[in-house]
């Protein structure tokens, strides 16, 4: 069969060939030595899974058609053939449809050869050992029960006679697959009507007398493949002979649809749906900031299996005003966005938490902050569809009985992002709009893929729970902007490499189509805001960066949104005061940024902490206090509410305490008053925050969508590596016809020395070669000991090598001398 397949491979032309390398990617990995090479892995199991993974359920049904219509001689079928079998159930398919199913499979060489004598890869038969969910022919399990199956009259009558349980597990068996379990004990009960000592086993469906499994196999309507014992269970497999009749009004294929099920929700406003997707995307971007804003603060330490406590996750969900699962999505998309890692922490010991490492933002979060929301949403969502992280996952135990836990390594699932495409791909190829639900989704991705997506409904369900909350699709419909970026990536994962970068829009910093998209669909960003007489300050859209800084130095937030409201306060003046600003600095801000009258009020509050800002002067004493108002030092010596300090004059305008400047800072401040902190020589000390960051990480979006795909290269070079290819068959051809000598048969090559006018020949044959640029058979001994021939051009000879060049290859090689055998001229 090999040789049959290598032989109508080497048959096909260069761009055939490499038509099916782009099909099956995973043939070129590593590249094949030759023709032979590539048909043996073509029929591998693994690689043939691979391609019935994904094929959709009519083509699948089709090649089941095709391996049931084999011959018993030859192993071959027709196309003709295949036709019949398809259209003889009561809804037969277009003929055309099926032709064109023929045709994938052959594009995919799962069949091979010309149409009136296919061939089906054997490792169909072991990937798949039941076509169309039918068991193997009468002959092959039992003679008795293939002596019913050749009286087909008898075999209905048999069939017709059935009690109801054992018609019901007949049926179910003849839907696939057509092999059961039974309970122990389930074949050695006695068939229905007779005495039954023993209480049935409710498990398995029978009548309070007997066991319906006990009749189909005393009728030889089952056959018992292992019979089970009384601790252990046995197994029955349905004669294919007994399914095709079972299945006599639906055809023996089973029900066939050349089209995915249709969708019965009509499709929303498109409107609609992307107002809300971009009302959802600004809720997660402002989510995500506030998150590794609160991690900035205060870190989370990292356990030492790995990822963040469950204690950590609570604190930050609840201060963030999300639910734990949300939370946890939003930690792993800006971790896998580049935003957030790990900074060790040297000298530190490690305890219960491992307090070695700790979660927090990296230098590419203050890049992401700084770029517009709908960039910073695109950065999230991308890392999202390529991260390798089921976040569902979070929150249940493994194998050990232990909590799986944010980021920790527990998480880590290679076919997630093959999973998110997959169910986003189903949207996206729906009419723009249209929401399907859950079970709907799920019935078009078991048509389309059924391998792939059999026992993942749950993960289906996930992505769609996590693309609602991240504003992918809003009103469970696909956005247009997320349909542009799913239409982005797949271009660049079909396009391949790009090693020259011209069509990286967003490295290299231009919104891609989906962000302006976005961006459409949000509010503009505002540089101003509304100040009002109770000093809350209204911002009446999302704030451009330079302002949403200045207010997060001189305000309070309430309440954010599409509009947010911040308060200026006592304490944020002060604060504003601290990190660098003055009176007057914040003066023309109010003034700059507001539309309406900057209120008296506002006015007065600056100017009064103003003043008193900067009044008192905290050193180093344990930690001094001083200042120029020598009244204002005796009240604060008089203060009893600053008892606690023990405060000490040392002179009329300075006490000092034993207590740090820390502490003495934020008594003073908790009575009323507005120190500021001055270093050794008088200066000010800004109070600007200490701003910690992990180190760089990359993000996930710069690997391909899907880890576990072969990479597709594009079709100039496959041409390439079909080059490679059809040079190495014949370079394998070649070999077989090399000298005796230079393979090795001649006395002495093989084993024992080489005799030395053998060897001087070699030389003289290599020294001719070099000069007359001839094509030379050369035989030596390779590094493990074993003979091997090459054809070979000699380049040169000199300080005991022979360098030359592969005339397979094309690449320049050394060769020690002594190790060379012989050496012939090619004809």
């Amino acid at each position: 069969m090999t040789t049959s397949l290598a032989d109508h491979l080497r048959s096909l032309p260069d761009e055939s060939l490499a038509a099916l390398l782009q099909l099956r990617p995973d043939l070129v990995v590593p590249v094949p030595a030759d023709v032979s090479a590539l048909a043996i892995r073509a029929q591998s199991r693994v690689s043939v899974a691979r391609a019935l993974d994904g094929l959709d359920q009519f083509t699948l049904q089709i090649l089941d058609a095709a391996r049931l219509t084999r011959n018993p001689d030859d192993g071959t079928t027709a196309t003709d053939t295949v036709l019949a079998m398809a259209t003889a159930g009561p809804q037969p398919p277009a003929p055309t449809a099926v032709r064109a199913a023929v045709g994938r499979l052959r594009a995919l060489f799962l069949l091979y050869g010309p149409e009136h004598a296919l061939q089906v890869l054997p490792a169909v038969d072991e990937v798949s050992p039941y076509p169309a969910g039918l068991g193997r022919p009468a002959a092959e399990l039992d003679p008795r029960t293939a002596a019913l199956c050749a009286d087909p009259a008898k075999l209905r009558r048999t069939v017709l006679a059935a009690p109801p349980s054992a018609r019901a597990i007949l049926d179910r068996l003849a839907a696939g697959p057509p092999v059961g379990s039974v309970p122990p004990g389930a074949l050695q009960a006695p068939p229905l009507g007779a005495a039954d000592p023993v209480l049935s086993d409710p498990t398995n469906g029978g009548a309070p007398t007997g066991s319906p499994v006990r009749w189909l196999v005393d009728n030889r309507l089952l056959v018992p493949v292992t019979t089970g014992s009384s601790t252990g269970s046995g197994t029955v497999e349905l004669p294919r002979e007994v399914g095709l009749l079972l299945r006599r009004d639906t055809g023996p294929l089973g029900p066939l649809r050349t089209s995915p099920p249709p969708v019965a929700a009509a499709p929303r406003e498109p409107k609609a749906v992307d107002s809300a997707g971009a009302g959802q995307t600004m809720e997660v971007v402002r989510h995500t900031e506030g998150l590794l804003e609160q991690l900035a603060d205060e870190p989370a330490p990292v356990l030492r299996s790995g990822g963040v406590g469950v204690r950590d996750l609570r604190r930050l969900a609840r201060t963030a005003g999300l639910d734990e699962p949300t939370t946890a999505l939003l930690l792993e998309v800006a971790y896998a966005a580049g935003l957030l890692g790990e900074l060790e922490m040297p000298g530190a010991t490690t305890g219960r938490y491992g307090a070695d490492q700790q979660v927090l933002p990296t230098g590419g979060y203050e890049v992401w902050r700084a770029a517009s929301l709908a960039q910073r949403w695109e950065q999230l969502a991308r890392a999202w569809l390529t991260m390798t992280r089921q976040v569902g996952l979070v929150g249940r135990r493994d194998d050990r009985d232990r909590p799986i836990t944010a980021l920790s390594a527990e998480a880590e699932r290679a076919s997630v992002p093959a999973t998110r495409r997959a169910v986003l791909g189903v949207l996206a190829d729906l009419e723009p709009a249209t929401a399907p639900t859950p079970e709907e989704v799920q019935e078009l991705l078991d048509w389309r893929a059924p391998r792939r997506s059999r026992g993942r409904d749950a993960a289906h369900r996930e992505v769609l729970a996590e693309a609602a909350q991240l504003g992918v699709t809003g009103l469970g419909a696909l956005t247009s902007y997320s349909r542009l970026l799913l239409g982005d990536l797949t271009s660049t994962d079909e396009r391949g490499d790009d090693p020259l970068g011209v069509h990286a829009d967003v490295e290299s910093g231009d919104p891609s189509s989906a962000a302006r998209a976005l961006d459409a669909l949000l509010p503009a960003p505002v540089d101003h805001f509304l100040v009002q007489a109770d000093l809350t300050v209204v911002v009446p859209g999302p704030p451009e960066p330079a302002l949403a800084v200045e207010l997060e130095a001189m305000t309070e937030l309430e309440s954010a949104g599409g509009a947010s409201v911040h308060r200026v306060t006592t304490a944020s003046v002060r604060r504003a005061l601290d990190s660098g600003y003055t009176a007057d600095d914040l003066h023309d801000v109010f003034r700059r940024r507001s539309r309406t009258p900057v209120p008296q009020g506002l006015t007065y509050l600056i100017d009064d902490v103003a003043r008193k800002h900067g009044g008192l002067r905290v050193g180093l004493a344990g930690a001094y206090l001083r200042s120029d108002d020598e009244t204002l030092i005796s009240e604060v010596l008089a203060d009893r509410r600053l008892e606690s300090l023990a405060l000490r004059r040392l002179a009329p305008t300075v006490l000092c305490t034993q207590y740090q400047v820390g502490r003495l800072l934020g008594a003073l401040r908790d009575a009323g008053y507005a120190p500021v902190q001055e270093d050794g020589t008088g200066s000010t000390v800004l109070a600007r925050p200490r701003i910690r960051r992990a180190p760089p990480r990359v993000s996930v979006t710069t690997r391909t969508i899907d880890p576990l795909a072969a990479p597709k290269l594009p079709m100039p070079r496959l041409l390439g590596v079909v080059e490679h290819i059809r040079r190495g068959d014949a370079a394998a051809r070649a070999a077989r016809r090399a000298p005796a000598v230079v393979r090795g048969g001649a006395p002495g090559l093989g084993g024992g020395p080489v005799p030395a006018h053998t060897h001087s020949e070699a030389l003289a044959v290599l020294q001719q070669a070099v000069r007359d640029k001839a094509l030379v058979w050369v035989g030596y001994v390779d590094a493990h000991g074993a003979t091997a021939s090459r054809l070979l051009k000699p380049v040169s000879i000199g300080a005991g090598y022979l360098r030359a060049e592969d005339e397979r290859t094309e690449m320049l090689h050394t060769f020690a001398l002594h190790r060379i055998t012989a050496a012939v001229v090619a004809d």
